[in-house]
Order: C-alpha cells, then sequence, then structure tokens
C-alpha cells in the first residue's frame, strides 16, 4: 500500500505490494521493489534500488544511485550516501562450479542491518551480513566487513573504528576518565571498552 501522501517521480518504479508510509518522497528511476516495507517520512534519491522485502524505518533518507539489497534492515532515521552499497551474498558467482548459470534458488540471501540514526557514507560498501550500530557513521568510501559498535566513526579499507560520534554525528572530544562530549550538543559519553560507548546524558 501506497500512502496517498507519498510523492512519486516521473520514471520511478514502485512495486504494488510494496508499503510506503506517508509524506514519502520516490524520485526519478528509483526502484522499490516487492514487500518492501518503509516507513513515514523516507526520501528515496534517483536511481536508488531498495531490493524485495527491505525493511526501513521512518525519516530514512537513501541517496542517489545508493543500492540496499534484500533483505537488509534498516532502522529510523539512517542516512545512507550516494552510491553506497548494501551487499547480500557472502559468496557470489555467476556460474556454478560445473559452469551453469546459477538461479536465484542456488544462493542464500543474507542481509546487512543498520540500527536508528546511522549514516553510511557516499560510495561506502556495507559487506552482508554485517551489522551497523546505532548513531554510527561509516566514512565515504569504506568498506565494512566486521560489525560496527554504536556511535562508532569507522574508515578505511577495510574500515576500522578511528572515533566515536555522538547523535548529531560530529566526532566527541575526551573529556578525561573515559568520557567523552559532543561540541554540538554538549551531551557526554562514557566509554565502556575500546568497542562500547554509552550515553551519560541527551
Amino acid at each position: 500500500m501506497i500512502h496517498p501522501s507519498v510523492r512519486t517521480a516521473p520514471g520511478a518504479d514502485i512495486d504494488p505490494t510494496a508499503t510506503v508510509g506517508e509524506n514519502s518522497s520516490i524520485w526519478h528511476l528509483a526502484q522499490v521493489r516487492d514487500q518492501v516495507v518503509m516507513g513515514s517520512g523516507c526520501i528515496i534519491g534517483r536511481g536508488a534500488y531498495i531490493g524485495s522485502g527491505v525493511t526501513m524505518g521512518d525519516n530514512c533518507k537513501v541517496q542517489n544511485y545508493a543500492l540496499v539489497y534484500e533483505p537488509a534492515v534498516i532502522g529510523n532515521g539512517v542516512f545512507i550516501g550516494p552510491a553506497a552499497v548494501l551487499t547480500n551474498d557472502e559468496f557470489p558467482r555467476a556460474v556454478n562450479p560445473d559452469g551453469t548459470l546459477k538461479s536465484g534458488a542456488d544462493w542464500h540471501a543474507v542481509g546487512v542491518s543498520i540500527g536508528d540514526g546511522s549514516s553510511i557514507g557516499a560510495r561506502a560498501v556495507c559487506i552482508a551480513p554485517v551489522s551497523i550500530g546505532r548513531w554510527a557513521l561509516v566514512a565515504a568510501g569504506a568498506v565494512v566487513t566486521k560489525d560496527v559498535p554504536d556511535f562508532a566513526l569507522v574508515a578505511g579499507v577495510p574500515a576500522k573504528r578511528i572515533r566515536w560520534v555522538g547523535r548529531a554525528g560530529h566526532p566527541l572530544d575526551s573529556v578525561g576518565d573515559g568520557r567523552f562530549q559532543c561540541p554540538v550538543t554538549g551531551s557526554t559519553y562514557k566509554e565502556i571498552s575500546p568497542d562500547q560507548l554509552v550515553e551519560e546524558s541527551k
């Protein structure tokens, strides 16, 4: 079901079995496939692809030519940058060992999951079945091969954590004793371990 308030640009392709929430926008040449469930207030950019059965929360932005392959699970308020890719095949091959063309029945799709508030930078690649934590930030061009903790800023090939970020997306400043502060909001965070940061105040 497509909510009557959804804005659909010319050339957008939305499967009739997809669910698209109110006040969402699907731009030119974007494709939203069968059984997709998309929340309200989402923006799907020009030429973006949302694969069969992908679920997406409210207020997400999928930028131009990003590819979100099934069965990805995307939380609320997620940003997916231009030409970013969420993969779904751990062992990709076009053909079987005997040289015959693979069919849809010859492999098992695995998805990427992205927590609320996270951002995936332009041309980043997330290799399924990784999970991206809440409010994490994947730098442009990164290749994510391992799970990303909440509030982590990861960069590089393969991606590694280089900083912590807050809800505002800015790198946090260390204030000593394993605590960090957002330079934008003043919110404070505490590092529990090298892979775990928790909010103390919002």
